[in-house]
C-alpha cells in the first residue's frame, strides 16, 4: 500500500501551527519550550524572543521567571551548547545524553583523574556544595577544592570547568541557576519540585523520539539521527530500534518517504499551505530542529546566513530573508528573488517583532 501523499507547504503549515506561530498560541514559557523541544540559550535576548514570539499574551523578563521558578531548566544538552528544556521532556532528553557515558571516556579519565568509581562520590560533593543554594562557578569550585580528594581540579575549575561540569547537568545533579551580577551559577536540579529524575533509558527514549516526530515532522530517520544522535550522542542502533517499536505512519512529502504519529496523520492531511510570515531569532527551533541542510526549510543559498546566527523571515513556514536592528529600527532583507514580498503579511509580521523587543521605526523592502 503506498503511502499518502502530501505537500511540503501542507507539511509546514501543520508545524508552524504545532509550533505555537501560526497561529500564535496561547500557552504559557513552559508550554512552549515542551512544544520546541529545546530552546537554545546561549544567548539570552534570542531565547526570550523565540518563546514570546509563539505567545498571544507576554511581558519582558518571562522567561528568566519562568526558570527561576523551575518551570523550564537550563542545562548542557545538543551538542555542548546550553539549552533550556522543560522539565519533565528534559529529563527525557538528558537520560538520552548520558547513554554515551562521556565522562568514563579514557581522555576524560586522564584529564579529570576521576574514573567511573570516583563519580558517584564526585557528583555527591557537588550537590552537597549546592545545599544551602546557588553558586557561581568560582564559588563551586572552592567549596569543591576544599575537599583533599579534589584538590588537583583547582586548575580545571579556575579555567572555566566548563566540560566538567556538563555531565553534571546531563545526569540530573545541577542546572543553572539565575545569573548573579553577569555571572553564571548553578543550583541543584532535584530541588526543582518540577524535576522528576532521570528516567530509565529504555523509557526515555521512545518517548523523546516521540516528542521530536510530533514537534518536526514529517520527518526522517536521518532528522531523528541528526536531534537525538548526533546532538545527544543517543546512539543510532537505539533510535532505529525506538523508531521500529514505535506507532509511526508513512507519508510522501512531495516525493520524500518521510514519519508522522500515526494519531497525527488525518490533521497532517487536512493542512492547508499557510502564507504565515513571521519573524525569528537567530538559530531558532524552527531551523535547528530539523537542521540548517533541511532544505524544505532552509534553501541552500540562506543556509549560511542561518548557520551564522542571522535573524529569520519565515514565510510559508521557509526561509525568506533576515532582518536586523540598527538605529532604532527593524529592518528586513528579502532574500528570496523568486517570490514576490507579502507586503501586508510582512508589515504585521515586522511590527509584532518590533513590538516585542521595543522599537519604534520599520525598514521594510
Amino acid at each position: 500500500m503506498s503511502a499518502p501523499e502530501v505537500s511540503w507547504p501542507q507539511a509546514l503549515a501543520w508545524r508552524l501551527d504545532r509550533h505555537l506561530l501560526s497561529p500564535v498560541g496561547g500557552a504559557g514559557i513552559g508550554e512552549v519550550v515542551r512544544r520546541l523541544g529545546a530552546v537554545l540559550s546561549t544567548d539570552a535576548a534570542s531565547a526570550e524572543l523565540a518563546v514570546r514570539t509563539r505567545m498571544r499574551d507576554s511581558t519582558p523578563g518571562d522567561l528568566a521567571r519562568a526558570h527561576a521558578a523551575g518551570e523550564v531548566i537550563e542545562v548542557f544538552a545538543f551538542r555542548g551548547a546550553v539549552h533550556h528544556l522543560s522539565p519533565v521532556d528534559g529529563a527525557d532528553l538528558l537520560a538520552l545524553r548520558c547513554a554515551g557515558r562521556q565522562w568514563e571516556r579514557a581522555s576524560w579519565v586522564e584529564h579529570y583523574r576521576l574514573s567511573a568509581r570516583d563519580w558517584p562520590a564526585f557528583r555527591a560533593a557537588v550537590r552537597e556544595a549546592l545545599d544551602d543554594g546557588p553558586l557561581t562557578l568560582a564559588e563551586l569550585g572552592a567549596a569543591i577544592t576544599a575537599r583533599p580528594a579534589y584538590r588537583h581540579l583547582a586548575p580545571v575549575f579556575a579555567d572555566g570547568a566548563g566540560t566538567l561540569v556538563k555531565p553534571l547537568t546531563w545526569q540530573g545533579d545541577v542546572e543553572f541557576g539565575p545569573p548573579r551580577d553577569g555571572r553564571a551559577s548553578f543550583r541543584r536540579l532535584d530541588a526543582n519540585p518540577h524535576w522528576p529524575g532521570l528516567p530509565d533509558l529504555e523509557e526515555a527514549g521512545p518517548r523523546a523520539v516521540l516528542a521530536y516526530v510530533r514537534a518536526y515532522g514529517p520527518t526522517t530517520r536521518e532528522h531523528v539521527q541528526y536531534w537525538l544522535g548526533a546532538g545527544l550522542s543517543a546512539g543510532r542502533r537505539r533510535l532505529d530500534r525506538w523508531l521500529d517499536a514505535l506507532p509511526l505512519a508513512r507519508v510522501d512529502v512531495d516525493g520524500t518517504q518521510a514519519l508522522v504519529a500515526a494519531d497525527d496523520l488525518d490533521d497532517l492531511r487536512r493542512a492547508e499551505p499557510s502564507e504565515a510570515v513571521v519573524l525569528l531569532p537567530g538559530h531558532d527551533a524552527w531551523v535547528m530542529g530539523p537542521g540548517t541542510k533541511d532544505t524544505a526549510v532552509t534553501p541552500p543559498g540562506l543556509r549560511e546566513a542561518v548557520t551564522r546566527k542571522a535573524h529569520l523571515v519565515v514565510a510559508g513556514g521557509v526561509v525568506r530573508g533576515t532582518w536586523t536592528t540598527r538605529k532604532h529600527a527593524l529592518a528586513v532583507t528579502w532574500l528570496d528573488d523568486t517570490a514576490p514580498v507579502p507586503r501586508a503579511s510582512l508589515a504585521e509580521a515586522a511590527e509584532r517583532a518590533a513590538g516585542l523587543l521595543g522599537v519604534a521605526d520599520l525598514d521594510l523592502p
